[in-house]
Formats: C-alpha cells, sequence, structure tokens
C-alpha cells in the first residue's frame, strides 16, 4: 500500500464506516472532516464500498499527476471527446504564458476577504467544478464533480490563481498531496521561500513531514527575513486571508515558471 493510502484509512476511514456508501457522503459528515480530507473521503468511500479500486491513487500518466494546465486540460478534453465551441475557445484563451511573480500575488491580494458562501461554496470550487479538468482529478481521486463544491478550497484557490493568470507551471488541482507531488516531479519543488512560490503545510509534523502529511496550501508574499514568512491563503477561518507563518510549518514549496525580474 502507498503512504498515501494508509493515511487516506486512518484518518477518514472510520469515519465514514458508519456512512451508508450508496452515493454521496452527506454534507454533515464532509463538514466535520479536517482540511484535505473533505476533498478526498469521496476515495476512500469508494475503496470501502467496492466501487473503485487501488488503481484510483495512481497517476494519470506516466509521471504525471494530472493535466496542470488549462493548456493540457484542453488537450485530455479532446482525448476524451470532443468539447463545445465555448469551452475550446475558453482553453485556448488561457493557455500557458510567462508571467511575473508579482502579478499573481497582485491577484491574489485583491481576493483578501473573499469566503464561503452559506452552504459553504466558494466561487473558487464552483469555478473549479466548472472546468473539465475537474473531471479528470475527480475520476484520479474515486469521487466526482458535485464533490468539490463545499470541499476544502485552498488549492482550488491556488488553481484559481493559476488559471486566471496563465503562469507556466504552476498547476491546477484540488488535493495538495497530488499537487505538491507534481511540482517534485517536474523538479519545480525545493525549501527556500520566493515571493510567488507555492507553499505547502503539514500542521503536525511541520517542516519534518513528508509530502504525504500536506494538509493545507497558499502562496508566499515574502519571506521576512526572521524565519517566518508571508502568505495569501485560501480556506483559512473559511475566507482568503494574508498571514504571517512560521517556515517551522512548511514541508515545502512549488516553484511557477516566472517572468524574470
Amino acid at each position: 500500500m502507498t503512504g498515501r493510502f494508509d493515511r487516506l484509512t486512518k484518518s477518514i476511514a472510520p469515519r465514514l464506516s458508519a456512512l451508508r456508501l450508496t452515493g454521496a457522503a452527506p454534507r454533515a459528515a464532509l463538514a466535520r472532516m479536517s482540511p484535505e480530507d473533505r476533498a478526498v473521503g469521496v476515495a476512500v468511500a469508494g475503496v470501502m464500498a467496492g466501487a473503485v479500486g487501488l488503481a484510483i491513487f495512481t497517476p494519470l500518466t506516466g509521471d504525471t499527476a494530472s493535466a496542470e494546465t488549462p493548456a493540457q486540460a484542453a488537450a485530455v478534453q479532446r482525448h476524451e471527446g470532443a468539447a463545445s465551441e465555448h469551452t475550446s475557445r475558453k482553453a485556448a484563451r488561457s493557455a500557458s504564458r510567462t508571467v511575473a511573480a508579482s502579478t499573481v500575488i497582485k491577484l491574489a491580494k485583491s481576493q483578501l476577504g473573499e469566503g464561503e458562501n452559506r452552504d459553504g461554496s466558494t466561487k473558487y470550487a464552483d469555478w473549479y467544478a466548472s472546468t473539465r479538468h475537474a473531471a479528470v482529478t475527480a475520476r484520479r481521486d474515486g469521487g466526482t464533480v458535485g464533490d468539490y463544491r463545499g470541499a476544502e478550497w485552498c488549492d482550488m484557490f491556488v488553481s484559481w490563481l493559476s488559471a486566471q493568470t496563465g503562469v507556466k507551471n504552476m498547476g491546477w488541482d484540488a488535493y495538495t498531496v497530488q499537487h505538491a507531488q507534481w511540482f517534485e516531479k517536474g523538479h519545480r519543488w525545493g525549501d527556500t521561500a520566493k515571493p510567488g512560490a507555492v507553499v505547502f503545510f503539514d500542521w503536525q509534523n511541520g517542516s519534518r513531514g513528508g509530502i504525504d502529511d500536506i494538509d493545507h496550501v497558499g502562496l508566499v508574499v515574502k519571506d521576512n527575513g526572521n524565519g517566518t514568512i508571508t502568505t495569501i491563503e485560501g480556506n483559512t477561518d473559511n475566507a482568503v486571508k494574508e498571514k504571517i507563518r512560521d517556515k517551522s510549518e512548511v514541508v515545502g514549496y512549488g516553484y511557477p515558471d516566472y517572468a524574470k525580474s
């Protein structure tokens, strides 16, 4: 078994064992789960029900975790079936391009205070679920596209920043572990805080933790030079917030391909 499967079964399966596994898990039960567990809990439910096999925990193709950019998502869409003309035009407009880290940070700052609706949904999760890319990652993780609405949304916020700016090699995902693995496999992973880097946290083990232990993700604004970083994060107290985080909480950083300043 993989480390990820062990983590999921230990942390989520006990709470799912009492649920009926015929259909989606009740929203109230999902709401009680810890960050990121909601987004992937349905995968464990599927395994327990015999609906899906361990294949859901393997990457989609080769060493890539998923189609990580709008252009790649469009390619997957073409492979699986013809896209609508509107979706194709939108994907073409969103093709990856080289942008400055300051552009992504500026957009992130413009979202400060944006939060959840009364039903727990957000514009970021609604956007993610509306993309063809969501079908790819939902299939990978054993859930459905609808599960993203109301799920933990920190990584969907980062993905939204990536899509809106079209920055190269920032990636799209809703599951922090897969997103971090994608950066690592692409040799864009490290331990240096840089403005615009995607930062991954483990609240329990901090920097001693591994990628499979990641709980949360955000965007680095700056290294404060005193052992802390300033970040902007989605799904922090149910909103987009600027935070000061200790570097000891960081597992690692993913580096998009930014324009050189």
